[in-house]
C-alpha cells in the first residue's frame, strides 16, 4: 500500500478516534455550552470533514483510483435515489422511536447519554439549521472515507469483500468511540449495514441519504427525548 494511503489509514484508525474522545472530554468538562459554542462546534466539524475528504480524494485520484472504485457511481440514478429516499425514511422512523425509547428509560446509564446530548445536540432552530448542515456533511464525507476510500484502497490490494466490510465497519465504529461502548458497537453494526448496501449496489448514493437521515433524526429526536424530556 502506498505511503499516503497508509498515512490516511493511520489518521482514520488512530487520530480521528483520539481527537473525537479528547474533544468530548473537554466538552463534558465545561459547566455550560452556549448556543454560539455549539454552532462553532458544528461549523468547525463541517470544515474539518470537508478538508479531510478533499485531501483523501486528491490522493485517491493521484493514485489512479476511479470514481466507480470510490463508490461515486450514480447509475441507475432513479433506482439509487428511490432506495436512498425510501430507505432513509424507514431508518429515520426506526431511529426516532429508538431514541424515544431511550429517552423514556429509567436506566442510570441513560444519564450519560443525556449529558452528551445536552452538550452536542441543537437547542434552538438556528442551531438545528447548522446541525442539519453537519448531518449532510457527515453523510457525504464519512461515507466517502469509510465506504468509498477504504473499500477502494483495500479492493486494490485484492482483499476479499467480506474482510473489507469488516475492516471498514470497525474503523467506522472506532471513529465514534467517543459515544461509549454501546455507541461504538451500534455504529459498527450500522456501518456493516451501510457497507453491505455499498457492495450490493456498487454505489455510495443510497447510504449517503441513510447516514444523513440518521444524524438529522438524532439531532431532533435527541433534543425532544433526551434534553427536554428529563
Amino acid at each position: 500500500m502506498p505511503w499516503d494511503f497508509l498515512f490516511i489509514f493511520f489518521v482514520l484508525i488512530v487520530i480521528v478516534p483520539w481527537r473525537g474522545w479528547a474533544r468530548l472530554q473537554r466538552l463534558l468538562a465545561l459547566p455550560y455550552i452556549s448556543s454560539r459554542d455549539r454552532i462553532l462546534l458544528y461549523l468547525t466539524s463541517i470544515t474539518t470533514q470537508w478538508i479531510i475528504t478533499a485531501l483523501v480524494a486528491w490522493r485517491s485520484f493521484a493514485r489512479g483510483l476511479s470514481l466507480r472504485q470510490l463508490g461515486l457511481n450514480f447509475k441507475p440514478t432513479l433506482e439509487l435515489l428511490l432506495i436512498g429516499i425510501l430507505g432513509g425514511i424507514l431508518i429515520s422512523v426506526a431511529h426516532w422511536f429508538n431514541l424515544r425509547r431511550v429517552g423514556r428509560s429509567k436506566n442510570p446509564a441513560v444519564d450519560k447519554i443525556r449529558a452528551l446530548a445536552a452538550k452536542i445536540f441543537p437547542h434552538s432552530n438556528q442551531e438545528a439549521f447548522v446541525f442539519c448542515g453537519l448531518a449532510v456533511t457527515a453523510g457525504i464525507c464519512e461515507e466517502f472515507l469509510y465506504r468509498g476510500f477504504v473499500f477502494a484502497a483495500l479492493s486494490h490490494l485484492s482483499v476479499p469483500a467480506w474482510a473489507i466490510l469488516f475492516i471498514s465497519s470497525v474503523m467506522f465504529g472506532l471513529a465514534h468511540a467517543y459515544q461509549g461502548r454501546s455507541g461504538m458497537i451500534g455504529t459498527l453494526l450500522l456501518g456493516t449495514v451501510f457497507g453491505s448496501v455499498r457492495i450490493l449496489y456498487d454505489s455510495l448514493v443510497p447510504i449517503v441519504f441513510w447516514h444523513a437521515a440518521v444524524d438529522i433524526v438524532a439531532g431532533f429526536a435527541g433534543k425532544r427525548y433526551l434534553i427536554e424530556n428529563k
